[in-house]
C-alpha cells in the first residue's frame, strides 16, 4: 500500500472510532502526569494510541522504504556496470569494473578477465549490446565494417582479434587499403602485413612493387616471379631485380629459381652479367651462375670457373661437365632437376 493512502485510511478509521466513541460517551476524562492535568474527552483518549501508533508506523515505513530505495539504486547502478562489462568483453577488451552489490560482484568480476565468444545472434538484448553483437558477427562472417561510421574506431586496441579480422576482410575488397598497409606496414599487425603483401604480390606488377622491395620477403617475391612468364608485362628488368636481390635474404634455391625465370626474360649476356655480380657478392648465387653457364652451353667458362674452386665443391656440376665433354647432347635437366641443384 502507498504511504499516502495508508495515512488517509488510518486517519479515517481514527476519525470514525473517535466519532462513535463521542456519541456513546461525550464526557471528559482527567489524567495527571507529573503534576500536569490533561482533561480531554474520552473519545480523544481512545483515538490517541491509534495516532501514536500511526506516527511510529509512518517512521517505520519511511525507514524501510528509503532502505529499499537505496538498495534498488545500487542494483540499478550494478546493472549498468554489468552492461558495460558485457560490452567490453564482447569486443575482446575486458575491463575491471566496480560493483556495489556483493551478490553481483562475486560473479560479474569474471567479465573483467574474460572475453565472450558469440556463436549466433542473440534476441532481447538492449540496443547497445545488440549493435556490437551484430558488428562482431559481420566481421566473423568475412564482412568489412567501417568502425568510424559506427563510432567504434577507438574501441579496439592494436592486436585485438576482431580489429585484425576486420582489416583482413577489408584487404580482400579494397586495393587502396592493401597499398596503405604496404606503405605503413609498422602500423599494422604482422598478420595484416603478411596478408597485404600476399595480395599485392598476386595482383601488382614489378613497376609498383619496386618501391616496396624492402617490405617483400622471398616467398612473395617468388609469387611475383612465377607470374612473369604468364603475364604480358610485369615490368621486370635488371634494375628492379637488383633492388629486390639486394633487399632480400636469398638462399641458393632462391637464386636458382630467379635464374630459371630470367633466362627467359633477359638476353644471355645481360643475364650472365647479373649473376656473375650476384655470385661475387653472395656465395649462395654460385650454383645459379653455374646453372646459367650450362644453360647457355658456355663450357669453357664452366671449366675456368670450376678450376678456381676446391675439388670437393660443385660435384654435380663437375660430373655434368665431364659428361658434356664426351656427350654434347647431355643437358643439365637430364641429370639434375633445377629444384635439386642446391641439395
Amino acid at each position: 500500500m502507498r504511504l499516502g493512502l495508508y495515512i488517509f485510511a488510518a486517519l479515517t478509521l481514527g476519525a470514525i472510532i473517535g466519532a462513535l466513541t463521542y456519541t456513546i460517551n461525550p464526557n471528559n476524562y482527567l489524567v495527571e502526569i507529573l503534576g500536569i492535568n490533561f482533561n480531554f474527552p474520552i473519545a480523544v483518549w481512545v483515538v490517541l494510541p491509534m495516532f501514536v501508533l500511526l506516527i511510529f508506523t509512518i517512521f517505520h515505513m519511511l525507514f524501510y522504504s528509503l532502505k529499499s530505495y537505496f538498495k534498488l539504486k545500487k542494483w540499478q547502478r550494478d546493472a549498468t556496470t554489468l552492461d558495460d562489462a558485457l560490452y567490453w568483453s564482447l569486443v575482446n577488451e575486458p575491463k575491471e569494473q566496480k560493483y556495489a552489490m556483493e551478490e553481483v560482484k562475486s560473479s560479474a568480476v569474471l567479465l573483467g578477465k574474460s572475453s565472450l565468444n558469440i556463436l549466433d545472434n542473440v534476441e532481447g538484448l538492449n540496443p547497445r549490446l545488440s549493435r556490437v553483437v551484430n558488428i562482431i558477427n559481420k566481421i566473423k562472417n568475412g564482412e568489412y565494417v567501417d568502425l568510424k561510421e559506427h563510432k567504434m574506431a577507438k574501441v579496439f586496441n592494436e592486436g585485438n582479434p576482431h580489429l585484425i579480422q576486420n582489416r583482413l576482410n577489408r584487404l580482400e575488397t579494397d586495393n587502396e587499403f592493401v597499398e596503405e598497409v604496404m606503405k605503413s606496414s609498422t602500423k599494422f599487425s604482422k598478420l595484416v602485413q603478411a596478408q597485404a603483401l600476399e595480395i599485392f604480390a598476386r595482383k601488382e606488377t614489378f613497376y609498383k612493387a619496386r618501391k616496396y622491395a624492402k617490405v617483400f620477403d622471398a616467398k612473395n617475391f617468388h609469387t611475383m616471379l612465377a607470374r612473369v612468364n604468364h603475364e604480358e608485362d610485369m615490368g621486370l628488368n635488371s634494375e628492379i631485380l637488383n633492388d629486390f636481390v639486394s633487399g632480400l635474404k636469398l638462399t641458393c634455391t632462391d637464386f636458382v629459381k630467379i635464374a630459371n625465370v630470367t633466362k627467359k626474360q633477359f638476353a644471355p649476356d645481360q643475364n650472365l652479367a647479373l649473376f656473375k655480380g650476384y655470385q661475387l657478392e653472395n656465395p649462395k648465387a654460385q650454383n645459379a651462375y653455374l646453372y646459367l653457364l650450362f644453360e647457355y652451353e658456355l663450357l669453357d667458362e664452366v671449366a675456368a670457373y670450376l678450376e678456381e674452386q676446391d675439388e670437393d665443391e660443385f660435384i654435380k656440376f663437375r660430373a655434368l661437365y665431364e659428361l658434356k665433354q664426351e656427350h654434347k647432347k647431355f643437358k643439365l635437366e637430364d641429370l639434375i632437376d633445377a629444384d635439386a641443384i642446391c641439395k
